[in-house]
């Protein structure tokens, strides 16, 4: 299969909307069908990757300002790491999926510090990689919140009613404040997951 869509393609949402449920199956299909393509996601699982991870299991301490700077670290590297750089695969012409991206930083971490620093912050990943399109995945919190307490062990700090009724209100104010600069498309994380893969693959192969 020749690819023609987009290249780069980023999956937001909040914690529990299925957004990496809808980034691997999309993975999957591309490569079924012959397409090259690179699956990641942030934060990372390189060593600032880790520590955020840490921080977020409660198992080391970090303040909201030191999580908001760690993201913007964390990324820079995800972008020109020499092997598995996001970068280094774009070069190659290999579709790169991303779960989470900048638009992730500016409702999570802007809700807590800065919104204006955390954009400020990642202007250097955003000039050196603009995704081709955000595929946002919108749920109602109390739904996203359940899915959550059935799928894991231990809730992680920003894994709150609150927090979460708070990042969902703020990617939807970034949305807004974006929509002339960036290709961001809201799609229903609601219906049926296969329904909502094809709706997906549809939008993204055209």
């Amino acid at each position: 299969m020749v690819w023609t869509g987009k290249k780069f393609i980023v999956f937001e949402g909040i914690d529990g909307s299925g957004k990496s449920t809808q980034a691997r199956l999309l993975h999957e299909k591309l490569t079924i069908n012959g397409v090259a393509n690179f699956l990641t996601a942030e934060p990372t699982n390189r060593p600032i990757g880790k520590l955020i991870r840490d921080i977020f299991a409660h198992r080391l301490y970090g303040n909201d300002a030191t999580i908001a700077a760690l993201f913007v670290a964390d990324r820079l590297e995800h972008l020109t790491h020499p092997e598995d750089g996001i970068l280094h695969h774009l070069n190659k012409e290999v579709l790169v999926i991303c779960d989470r991206y900048y638009l992730s930083s500016y409702a999570y971490q802007g809700i807590h510090v800065s919104l204006e620093w955390v954009i400020q912050a990642n202007a250097m990943s955003v000039s050196m990689a603009k995704p081709d399109v955000h595929v946002f995945i919108d749920l109602p919190v109390e739904m996203a919140l359940e899915r959550l307490i059935q799928s894991r062990q231990h809730i992680e700090r920003y894994e709150t009613l609150e927090n979460l009724k708070k990042v969902r209100d703020q990617y939807f104010l970034v949305i807004d404040q974006l929509k002339s600069e960036e290709q961001i498309v809201v799609l229903d994380g609601s219906q049926n997951q296969e329904l909502l893969s094809k709706q997906i693959w549809d939008l993204l192969s055209n």
